[in-house]
């Protein structure tokens, strides 16, 4: 049937009315080489009530992540969200806002963002974060074109310990562009500090590492920033928020920009995203921040306001001067986020990150208890472990989830060397109970 209803006789009227017989010829301006010439191999089109139980039939297949004990991690995270975040966030004020174009007709969407802001500064150390960005893949490829704009430079050193999707997403950013990637190998789990300093050109505009990396092994940034800056390149960091809770913020380690992902901040594992990017620099690089940056200021009445500040409009973006064609931001999960660090505060955050911490070094004890080892046994970790499996991963992976465990990543699609290996997330949901259960499936 017909979902969109217009009749035969409407279309002849438009098509009449814009001068064309039929269909066939508002193509006729795509070369017809570039057309398909036979019919979508498509099924036959439903009833309403078949396609109703054929959907049905189809989410009837998902399963909600409390559904199994999460250990899965690799850059999202099954963390505690507490119940004013969908409480506040969730009102219809926020929910059916759009980003208005004339943005400071929307005071309170603002304010909003300007807290959000202010704490994304105040967990990285950094001075000024914009008003977020898509997510973490893409607030990561916006920090490398704004290094390379700021420093006039070419080159990138990216740590072969950053995720590889970010990697991948840095790549088709970078594609056209004539600014070239330089992947700097890993050496026992970690950046190889050598061969940073090999690599290090005039030309470099930055060495982008992540801390804690893929493997959840923390990064020696601070040695990497110095190495950087001597050569009068940047430093940038790719970051798990709330690792800051724990471990020393970008700030304290002269990093020059940090983004990262904001799912941990009190956003679901909602089927892969929305989710949000999160990117905070210096002072001296505000200028060259992309998307959005709220600033606060008086009315004409001396009262506070807020207004988009130091940024063109979308409206005025200006071709190759702009600084990225980012125009907007993630304007509902920026306000999910700013509720969440709001509501657990410097102390929930350290308690979080600190039981993070706790319960992934539990596991880590039992394993070797039970037999098993750490690929890298040596590096310190936060909240991930890298297993060394000495059953075949995919087996293991199909008796976890018999036994109701999603037990982790298996990263040998992205390091072929590693195909032995399990990557393991361990967050402050999971129980003593579970951690043992998922040893014994493992052994």
């Amino acid at each position: 049937m017909d979902y969109v209803q217009f009749t035969a006789q409407q279309r002849r009227q438009m098509l009449q009315a814009v001068g064309a017989t039929d269909i066939d010829d508002l193509l006729k301006p795509i070369p017809a080489e570039y057309r398909l010439a036979k019919p979508l191999d498509l099924p036959a089109a439903l009833d309403e009530l078949s396609l109703h139980a054929h959907l049905a039939e189809l989410a009837g297949r998902n399963l909600p992540v409390g559904a199994k004990v999460c250990f899965l991690g690799a850059g999202v995270y099954d963390h505690f969200i507490p119940s004013v975040v969908d409480a506040l966030a969730m009102k219809g004020e926020f929910v059916t806002a759009y980003t208005p174009y004339q943005a400071e007709a929307s005071q309170g969407s603002l304010q909003a963002f300007f807290e959000f802001q202010t704490m994304v500064c105040q967990l990285t150390g950094m001075d000024v974060a914009n008003a977020s960005l898509y997510e973490g893949a893409t607030a990561l490829a916006e920090a490398v074109l704004m290094a390379a704009s700021a420093t006039g430079k070419r080159q990138i050193l990216v740590s072969g310990g950053v995720n590889p999707q970010y990697r991948q997403v840095l790549a088709t950013y970078l594609a056209d562009l004539p600014i070239t990637c330089t992947e700097i190998p890993l050496k026992q789990g970690v950046t190889d500090f050598q061969a940073v300093e090999n690599a290090l050109e005039q030309d470099t505009a930055a060495v982008l590492a992540q801390s804690p990396n893929f493997f959840g092994h923390i990064e020696r940034i601070e040695a990497l920033s110095k190495l950087a800056h001597a050569n009068e390149s940047l430093c940038i960091q790719a970051i798990n928020p709330l690792s800051l809770g724990l471990l020393k913020s970008p700030g304290e380690m002269d990093v020059d920009i940090a983004a990262g992902e904001g799912q941990p901040l009190g956003i679901p594992l909602q089927f892969g995203g929305p989710y949000l990017g999160l990117l905070a620099t210096r002072s001296q690089f505000m200028r060259k921040m992309p998307g959005r940056l709220v600033g606060q200021t008086v009315d004409t009445e001396g009262r506070r306001a807020f207004c988009l500040t130091l940024q063109t409009r979308e409206q005025h973006i200006r071709r190759e001067k702009a600084t990225s064609n980012v125009c907007t931001n993630q304007g509902l999960l920026a306000l999910r986020a700013a509720v969440y660090m709001a509501a657990m505060g410097p102390e929930g955050l350290r308690q979080v990150a600190q039981l993070c911490f706790n319960k992934t070094s539990y596991l880590a004890g039992e394993l070797v208890k039970a037999g098993m080892s750490l690929r890298y046994p040596q590096q310190p970790f936060f909240n991930e472990l890298l297993v060394k499996l000495n059953r075949p991963v995919e087996r293991v992976l199909a008796e976890a989830s018999a036994a109701g465990i999603l037990a982790g990543y298996r990263v040998g699609h992205d390091y072929p060397d590693l195909s032995d290996c399990l990557l393991v997330a361990v967050t402050e949901k999971r129980t003593k109970g579970e951690l043992d259960q998922l040893v014994n499936v493992l052994k």
